[in-house]
């Protein structure tokens, strides 16, 4: 009878509620559709016989009637800032603020305030001081301990310290929230509630638990060697197959972040055969389109977790390292619920994830790798324990391929495509791979993200030669030539990346002028929380050989560098650029 979660008060009394178990405020807009975190813990949150009703982008304004329309819940408040960081979302790299929201309708700025899970939980504990904050989404789940915040150039503590929320849930915890649902429904109180990845405050460190103490925030906040050790031993501890509970402790208390819940395929299943619709709420009819809704609304998720470890890169920290794949059957079948939507029209978008060919590449032994402390498991060299056999998605694809009502599947996420590259001579089905990519699932478009030329940027990126590129980029070629395809390669590229110069700027600019490679998607480094590149930024020194490294600061530099992309244009035109924008930002700072 009811598609949608309730998100007014009219919603709630037609289902005949009383009163709501879990209210539920995110700062997305409402689509229910499992690219959307805010969808998938509701679904959760009903599919366990919960009330639940979704206040999405509450007004924090006015009078706060959007905070206080349901009253009360009789469990507890859940927030989250949305599917990204509210920081990332209304900043630039150059701190200029942005003037479109893609997870608004009509890509309108402004739906959200600045550390949106913080300011959520504030009002919500002045309101009701009494009721209990569940906080979760990417924005909590990278601010779970002391973490450098690039916009107001600091180390900040834990969110649970300045939201005063009672508990986080980091990473994608579908499988530990359900654990917590069942015992707060049981009556528990959230402090009598101990369940893996989740971040809770406490006045003692945990006994009976084999943890790790990290330097304090007052060690790191005055200690820059010490923020570096303490950002390595994170995520050296979150690249272990069964990692240890950490403890920091902030002033007179301790957070505590218990490890993660391991899912499985058949979780993974679960979850994805919930009953979404697809599609925004209702009261977005008459409003204008959300552009990430229309971007995502026929793409489907294929797996989790990123091996990768790209030192920009937030994924591995959030998702974790290993890969859960789901099973092609519970693909095929969301494939198949796609194709009923009345504005199908036989494209599906992407079959996607962080990198979208890591499908079912699993370690051989998973006892090898309760050893192994490594970021990546692809660089400097393929992991010899790393299943990276593409057969299953070879099989995923074709399978998909001959769907009824199906006329055109394309890859829309990001691929390793060194992972293939170095492996074309070694095992056949990596060459078959490439080609079925390059010949079936390409929009006219593949998005590849080598970010860099120079071997000195690309190690301290993690990433692999671009070498490999360069072999992947005559490949793609070859194909299209000999099935007169007329498809482009659309490289990612990154500028000041913690020990980026001008001279690397300059030799990739050169390099891309002899291929001939007109960059579009390119994009200034930014430092978002708890990242390898971001402690790089912030402290000047590797936290893992704590050499120094160099670290574009200046506006003038960042602007010079990001614009060693466009060797194509005018010298003219480079010239107006910088200095357009140089001016901008001095007039800013004044």
């Amino acid at each position: 009878m009811f598609e949608f979660l309730p998100v007014t008060v009219d919603e709630v009394k037609k289902r005949g509620w009383n009163s709501l178990d879990v209210i539920f405020f995110t700062g997305d807009a409402y689509i229910d559709h499992p690219s959307f975190g805010t969808a998938i813990i509701a679904r959760i949150i009903e599919n366990e016989g919960l009330k639940v009703a979704i206040v999405p982008q509450p007004n924090w304004k006015d009078d706060l009637r959007d905070f206080k329309k349901f009253g009360k819940p009789n469990l507890f408040f859940a927030v989250s800032s949305g599917n990204m960081d509210s920081m990332v979302n209304h900043y630039t790299a150059n701190k200029r603020l942005r003037h479109d929201d893609a997870y608004t309708p009509g890509n309108r700025h402004g739906a959200r305030p600045d550390y949106a899970v913080t300011v959520y939980c504030q009002i919500l504990k002045k309101l009701y001081p009494d009721v209990p904050i569940v906080i979760g989404g990417i924005e909590a789940s990278l601010r779970r301990l002391a973490h450098y915040d690039y916009w107001s150039n600091s180390i900040k503590p834990s969110i649970l310290i300045e939201s005063q929320a009672d508990i986080l849930f980091y990473g994608m915890p579908e499988k530990s929230f359900i654990q917590f649902l069942n015992e707060i429904k049981q009556g528990k109180k959230i402090n009598q509630i101990s369940v893996n990845q989740t971040v809770i405050i406490s006045e003692t460190i945990p006994q009976n638990t084999e943890f790790i103490l990290l330097p304090s925030f007052n060690e790191v906040v005055s200690d820059k060697i010490l923020f570096a050790k303490s950002y390595r031993i994170i995520e050296e501890n979150s690249n272990c197959y069964q990692p240890k509970t950490l403890v920091q402790k902030h002033h007179n208390k301790y957070v505590i972040v218990r490890p993660p819940e391991i899912l499985t395929t058949e979780d993974l299943d679960k979850i994805y055969d919930l009953p979404f619709t697809y599609r925004p709420h209702p009261k977005y009819i008459k409003k204008p389109t959300i552009p990430a809704y229309e971007m995502i609304k026929h793409s489907i998720t294929i797996h989790r977790g990123c091996f990768g470890g790209c030192s920009f890169c937030s994924l591995a920290i959030h998702q974790g390292k290993f890969i859960i794949s789901r099973s092609i059957n519970s693909i095929i079948s969301e494939i198949e619920r796609i194709t009923k939507l009345p504005d199908f029209k036989g494209h599906i978008t992407d079959l996607g994830a962080p990198s979208a060919n890591m499908y079912n590449m699993t370690p051989k032994d998973t006892q090898r790798c309760m050893r192994c402390k490594r970021t990546s498991c692809i660089f400097p060299n393929i992991c010899s324990n790393l299943n990276t056999s593409p057969q299953k998605l070879i099989e995923l694809y074709e399978k998909a391929r001959k769907l009824r009502n199906i006329h055109k599947i394309t890859i829309g996420s990001g691929i390793r495509y060194d992972i293939h590259i170095r492996q074309l001579n070694k095992d056949p089905w990596h060459k078959k791979y490439l080609q079925e990519l390059i010949l079936y699932h390409v929009s006219g478009r593949l998005k590849v993200a080598p970010e860099h030329v120079h071997n000195d940027v690309l190690k301290l990126m993690l990433k692999p030669s671009f070498q490999y590129f360069e072999q992947f980029y005559e490949f793609f070629q070859k194909i299209n030539s000999q099935y007169h395809l007329r498809q482009q390669l659309i490289p990612y590229f990154i500028s000041n990346h913690p020990g980026c110069t001008l001279k690397h700027m300059e030799e990739l600019s050169e390099k891309l002028r002899l291929l001939n490679i007109k960059p579009e998607q390119v994009q200034d480094f930014t430092p978002t929380p708890m990242t390898l590149a971001s402690v790089m930024y912030a402290t000047g020194i590797n936290p893992y050989t704590f050499e120094k490294i160099y670290i574009s600061k200046s506006w003038e530099e960042r602007i010079k560098q990001k614009q060693m992309f466009f060797w194509y244009s005018k010298p003219s035109d480079n010239k107006n650029f910088v200095s357009l924008h140089v001016n901008k930002q001095r007039n800013k700072r004044k």
